[in-house]
C-alpha cells in the first residue's frame, strides 16, 4: 500500500467512526503490544467504531483498500492473536466501545450484550438481576466478551459450565465482505441448517468480527 493509499484510507475511516476514534499517532501501546509484553507490532490505525453498522463499514473500506484487520477486544490474550506485525500497513478494529447490555430476559435466562462488553460487567449485571452469568477468568476485569467467544475461552468453571460456545444462543456478526449476520436468536433448541454459530466462535476473527 503506498503512503498516498495509506492516507486514504484513515481519512475514509476517520469519516466512519469519527476522526477521535481513528488513532495512528502517539503512544498505541495499549493496542500494538501484547498482555504479556512480549511483542509489540505496528499498526496503520487503531480504529473504534461504536456499533455493528461502524464495524462493517469499516471492513467494507479495509477490504477494497486490501487491508488486513486485526480485531481486538481487551487483548488480553497470551497468543499474541490480537496485535498487528510490525510492518504499519494493518488497522487494529477495536470494539471497546460496543459495550452495550442491550436486553436481559429474565424469563429465558439470556442477556444480549455487545461484544465489547468487559466480562466482569457482565457477571455483576446478571448478579444484581439474581442470576449467574458462569465465565470466568483472571482476566474479567478487563477482557471482553466478543474475545471471549472469539477464542472459546473456557476459565475457572469450564468442568461444571463449559467453555464459552456452551453458554452462546446466538451471534452478531460482521463477515469478511462487510455484511451483518444477524443470528441472535434466543432459542434454545434450533435444528435448521449449518451451525453457523458455532462457526463463529473459537474462529478468533479469522471468519467474521463477533458484534
Amino acid at each position: 500500500m503506498t503512503t498516498s493509499s495509506s492516507a486514504s484510507l484513515v481519512d475514509q475511516l476517520r469519516a466512519i467512526v469519527g476522526a477521535q476514534h481513528v488513532l495512528n499517532e502517539g503512544d498505541l501501546t495499549a493496542y500494538e503490544q501484547d498482555w504479556r509484553k512480549r511483542a509489540r507490532g505496528k499498526s496503520l490505525a487503531v480504529v473504534r467504531p461504536a456499533n455493528a453498522q461502524q464495524v462493517a463499514e469499516v471492513v467494507k473500506a479495509c477490504a477494497e483498500a486490501g487491508t488486513a484487520i486485526v480485531p481486538q477486544g481487551g487483548n488480553t490474550g497470551l497468543a499474541v492473536g490480537s496485535i498487528p506485525d510490525d510492518s504499519g500497513t494493518q488497522v487494529v478494529l477495536s470494539l471497546q466501545r460496543l459495550n452495550a447490555i442491550r436486553t436481559f430476559d429474565a424469563a429465558n435466562l439470556t442477556m444480549t450484550v455487545e461484544a465489547g462488553c468487559i466480562l466482569q460487567t457482565l457477571q455483576e449485571a446478571a448478579e444484581k438481576e439474581g442470576y449467574l452469568f458462569p465465565l470466568s477468568l483472571a482476566a474479567e476485569g478487563s477482557c471482553t466478551i466478543g474475545g471471549n467467544l472469539a477464542t472459546n475461552a473456557g476459565g475457572t468453571q469450564v468442568v461444571r459450565y463449559g467453555n464459552t460456545r456452551e453458554l452462546c444462543l446466538g451471534l452478531e456478526v460482521v463477515t469478511p465482505q462487510g455484511e451483518i449476520w444477524e443470528g441472535t436468536s434466543g432459542l434454545r433448541k434450533d435444528n435448521t441448517g449449518y451451525d453457523l454459530r458455532d462457526l463463529f466462535v473459537g474462529s478468533e476473527g479469522t471468519l467474521g468480527i463477533i458484534t
